[in-house]
């Protein structure tokens, strides 16, 4: 039987009978069904009809209503990213989808609807108004005819209010849909939308708002109340989307926008009226209500749906700064309204706590007192009168307002609140992982929100910010503090001079504060001192770090060690954790001092490994091994005598985590950390190997290998020998990094750089035991698919391997891998890429320098494995010699050319010589020109004679691969300065290389064969510069 095309298979036409089973049985509340129906779907998904067929079953009404979900469900999933496809469905069957969308405006239930809504914006983004001209003006008869009913009859038709919501809830997913188009045909596509709909919109709101604003508390519990409100605030949403879209545009000359200006204007005018009027209306509504307790289901929703309509405006507003932040404050009544959101603050504030509440029927909501400080924030950079540059604007601050703000902040919003201390000390651990979010956060929360707007004032009204901090740090420190409230009072004081501390480091004397106050309330063991001993361990970091005294003050360490140690009366685990921090960012400056710390340096440890021991969450635990990872880095060999306590505290902090990766990966940067400050003197092979080997290990590599490859690189680099006697060595790893090298094209940049470590380690080792399966593993990567970089990489490892190690390690493995041939083979493409082959060479010429004997076995092996002559071989590499000759910038791989062909001359093999005349003696005279210029200038200069001043400047910085921090780095630099292209005078090998191709080849006679063919010109040249 003949196997059915794709085609065949995927223009099958679907029966709606098996259709409609198979999506009763996918909705079936049976799991056992549920399963046994999945896969017949996703076949049926393709099959021609599917679409229209679930379609027309959501729009059923007499199908049960799961079935019907399940349909409308699939159709959005699976239906929009096939909907230009003619294999699944005809220009009929989009003209009845069309159609039938339409047809939801009654519908009850609201996934159904919310699944229409966004079928049928994405449905007009490619189909209006192409193939959907009449969507628009569909949906605007619904809303048109509906709104006359609604604002028509006394009590309204709900049926035909569900409609107007529905209408207008569709009309702005399509908004929303079309103002993200980005390419030209949609944004005249919204042009043309909103052409058509501004003027009529802003009819209907203005309609509807009139009758909001005259609203009283008894007409809260009428359904007709609710309904109004609703529907206003559907009409406003697709305002705000129209003109939020235009905002950006305005200032652009083409494009139609320009026309829409005025009314832009008039929107974002009336709602600043607007929003006065329903803001001050729902504060007296709800005031109004307050005495009588608890409201009907309709009051509560009015109230709910008023709350949302006022904090829309709120959302206008702000989207509209962040969009043009100096634009907005230009619009005529932009700042009169921000300013009318802070007196909103200021009047919450003055009014009893319970007023503000995070609920829709508070006084004052908190979000809308969000909303009234985010936008009063940003707005105060342009209302400095000192600003430098922009425009200037008509608003300023007053001094008595902004110092009004400055006390408001700091007596109502930055304290402590009786729910901030609740959490505290319910659970102290959480509390401080979520204090430590609030920069991510602070739009979403008053104390954090508050602290922002105070860290502004500073900076923009600095003149009068200041002094009034100044003065009442002055007052507040002197008086006592011993209950609950002053203590409060006094944290939130603190916290002020924190989030200032830039401006106010020339007015706080910092040194002084610190002993002869924080180290006293530091070690107070008053119950309420926890909150002021948190903040002070928080002030010290913040102080520290934004570099306004720097850290050499030993008080700076006595306050911030006892917080860390203290389990006494007065203190708890937030405060530790809190000092935790605070240290690491104290001792992570530019101006840490290593000096005034070290006395501290073993307590430091000691309770940073204790808290980690003791915190409950892994979060916590891995902000402590944050900060004892920035203690070692910065101690540098100063660690050195606390190592083993730090390494024995890892192995059961490790087992402990279990799949906490995130905690894991900071225990291995910790080790890596550790590792590197010692250096040498590290012995913590028996911690290193099985991390890595863990690390790394099938199901754990995909959260931890690039940490564990950093500790093993950072291990290997700062080893002094991969054998550790009485435990497990670094060599003991190799077998891995052949895998990984092998097996593991992803981490292949990180593998090759390993094995490179460790050859310069101890070469003789790696390849005493490994040699063999390293060259498969190399040549199985060079061979795969691994990408450009790495296989030069791979061919520098083995540059450097051929001068590390005596090439009866390496030879043998080099021929049975098959590396050398597929050099050759390299050689022999027409596609390699040219720095892909000059690094061939390179490998070449350091192979013919380490061992010339070998270099001729590996041509002769090579030959019979590829069933070739040896002249074969010779042509290939030679030929590429001389081509990628030009492709070496460096005049030190042009000198290792050079040296590499001499040493083939050597050999006196006829392949070579027969180059003699022409390609080597033209390489050697280019390279001499070189070196003759600066033996020249060596001369002049009374220097070494091998005074490399064609290598003056220092070999690239990748040379170093990044060891620069490591013992690797001096082991290289040793390398380099032996390196035979450094202390081999070219001169005298190319002469005693002729002199043995002369004894090699067969004797003089035989030789002047070869020489008598060059050019006279050239061979003058060459004979003079070796007798120079």
């Amino acid at each position: 039987m003949a196997k059915p095309s794709k085609l065949e298979h995927v223009t099958k036409v679907v029966d709606p009978q098996e259709l409609y089973r198979v999506i009763s049985q996918a909705s079936s509340q049976n799991p056992a069904e549920v399963r046994a129906s999945s896969k017949r779907v996703e076949e049926l998904l393709d099959y021609f009809g599917t679409f229209d067929g679930l379609h027309e079953i959501a729009a059923t009404r007499s199908v049960p209503l799961p079935v019907r979900k399940q349909s409308i469900i699939q159709f959005k999933n699976k239906a929009l990213n096939h909907w230009r496809s003619r294999k699944l469905l005809s220009d009929e069957q989009r003209v009845r989808i069309r159609s039938r969308c339409m047809t939801f405006f009654d519908e009850e239930d609201d996934t159904i609807v919310e699944c229409n809504e966004v079928i049928v914006a994405k449905i007009a983004r490619q189909d209006y108004p192409m193939h959907w001209p009449s969507l628009l003006a569909d949906i605007m008869d619904v809303i048109r005819t509906n709104l006359e009913v609604l604002c028509g009859t006394p009590n309204g038709d709900p049926r035909s209010t569900l409609a107007l919501r529905r209408g207008l809830a569709l009309l702005n997913s399509v908004l929303k849909e079309f103002s993200g188009v980005k390419l030209l045909a949609g944004v005249k596509t919204m042009v043309h939308i909103i052409d058509q709909l501004h003027e009529v919109m802003f009819a209907y709101y203005s309609k509807l708002s009139s009758m909001i604003s005259a609203l009283v508390p008894l007409a809260l519990s009428d359904q007709r109340t609710a309904d109004n409100l609703i529907v206003a605030h559907f009409i406003y949403k697709c305002l705000v989307k129209m003109a939020l879209w235009l905002w950006p545009r305005l200032a652009q000359p083409e494009g139609g926008f320009a026309k829409l200006e005025p009314w832009f204007l008039q929107l974002f005018q009336s709602s600043t009226g607007q929003l006065k009027i329903l803001s001050e209306l729902r504060i007296n509504l709800v005031l109004a209500l307050r005495p009588s307790g608890p409201s009907d289901r309709l009051t509560l929703l009015s109230v709910d749906r008023l709350t949302r309509h006022v904090r829309v405006f709120g959302k206008f507003f702000r989207r509209l700064q962040q969009l043009k932040p100096d634009k907005f404050v230009q619009l005529p009544t932009g700042n009169e309204i921000v300013l009318y959101y802070w007196d909103r603050v200021v009047q919450a504030t003055n009014g009893p706590p319970e007023l503000i509440q995070d609920a829709p029927t508070a006084v004052f909501p908190v979000r809308f007192l969000l909303q009234a400080m985010v936008l009063f924030k940003e707005n105060l950079s342009r209302w400095t009168p000192f600003r430098k540059g922009g425009p200037k604007t008509e608003t300023t601050l007053s001094q008595e307002f902004v110092e009004d703000a400055v006390r408001l902040l700091v007596t109502r919003f930055i304290p402590l609140n009786l729910a901030d201390l609740e959490g505290w000390m319910s659970d102290p651990e959480e509390w401080v992982n979520l204090e430590d979010k609030e920069n991510d956060q602070w739009e979403y929360e008053l104390r954090p929100c508050g602290e922002r707007v105070l860290m502004t004032l500073s900076s923009q009204y600095k003149v009068y910010v200041t002094p009034l901090l100044e003065t009442t740090f002055k007052q507040i420190i002197a008086q006592p503090t011993v209950d609950s409230a002053s203590v409060i009072q006094k944290e939130a004081l603190y916290c002020a001079i924190g989030r200032c501390a830039t401006h106010l480091q020339e007015v706080i004397p910092f040194s002084q504060w610190l002993q002869h106050n924080l180290l006293a309330e530091a070690r107070e063991t008053n119950q309420y001192y926890p909150i002021i001993k948190r903040r002070i361990a928080w002030l010290i970091g913040k102080w520290i770090s934004d570099m306004c005294s720097p850290a050499n003050d030993p008080n700076v360490w006595e306050i911030l060690l006892h917080l860390l140690r203290d389990r006494g009366p007065g203190t708890d685990s937030v405060v530790r954790l809190t000092a935790a921090t605070a240290l690491r960012e104290c001792v992570d400056t530019v101006h840490f001092d290593i000096d005034v710390f070290a006395p501290y340096l073993p307590t430091a440890v000691t309770e940073l490994l204790k808290l980690m021991g003791e915190a409950d969450t892994m979060e916590a635990k891995q902000r402590l091994a944050k900060s004892l990872n920035v203690v070692i880095e910065r101690a540098g060999p100063r660690i050195i005598p606390h190592a083993q306590m730090i390494s024995e505290g890892v192995p059961q902090l490790w087992t402990a985590a279990g799949e906490e990766w995130l905690f894991k990966a900071q225990l291995l940067v910790v080790v890596t950390s550790l590792v590197s400050a010692m250096k040498e003197q590290s012995s913590l092979n028996s911690l290193i190997v099985p991390l890595v080997q863990e690390g790394l290990s099938q199901g754990v590599a995909i959260n931890l290998d690039e940490d564990a490859l950093n500790l093993w690189l950072a291990a290997v680099r700062n080893s002094s020998s991969l054998g550790y006697a009485g435990g497990p060595g670094l060599i003991d790893l190799v077998p891995l990094a052949v895998s990984l090298l092998s097996d593991n094209l992803d981490l292949l940049g990180k593998i090759v750089s390993i094995v490179e470590s460790c050859l310069f380690v101890d070469a003789p080792a790696v390849l005493q035991s490994f040699a063999q399966p390293l060259m498969n593993a190399f040549v199985k990567a060079l061979t795969g698919q691994a990408i450009m970089t790495n296989q030069k990489d791979i061919l520098v490892c083995l540059q450097f391997l051929t001068q590390l190690a005596l090439a009866t390690l390496w030879g043998q493995a080099m021929h049975f891998a098959g590396l050398f041939s597929h050099v050759v083979e390299l050689l022999n493409h027409d596609e390699s890429s040219p720095s892909l082959l000059t690094e061939c060479i390179y490998l070449l010429a350091r192979i013919a320098l380490a061992d010339r004997q070998m270099f001729l076995q590996l041509v002769s092996a090579t030959a019979e494995t590829m069933n070739l002559s040896e002249a074969k071989i010779w042509e290939a590499v030679l030929d590429h010699w001389w081509r990628q000759f030009d492709h070496m910038s460096e005049p030190r791989h042009r000198k290792l050319a050079a040296l590499g062909i001499a040493s083939l001359v050597s050999t006196g093999r006829p392949e070579v010589l027969d180059r003699l005349p022409n390609e080597i003696f033209n390489l050697w005279t280019d390279v001499f020109f070189e070196v003759k210029e600066s033996r020249s200038l060596a001369e002049n200069e009374d220097a070494s004679p091998l005074t490399l001043h064609w290598d003056l400047d220092q070999v690239p910085q990748s040379y170093y691969a990044g060891s620069e921090t490591s013992v690797e780095f001096d082991r290289r630099k040793t390398f380099l300065d032996n390196d035979p292209v450094r202390i081999t005078q070219l001169t005298n090998y190319v002469a005693a290389a002729l002199q043995e191709a002369e004894r090699n080849c067969g004797g003089i006679h035989v030789f002047n064969q070869y020489i008598n063919k060059t050019d006279p010109t050239l061979l003058k040249q060459l004979q003079n510069e070796l007798q120079t």
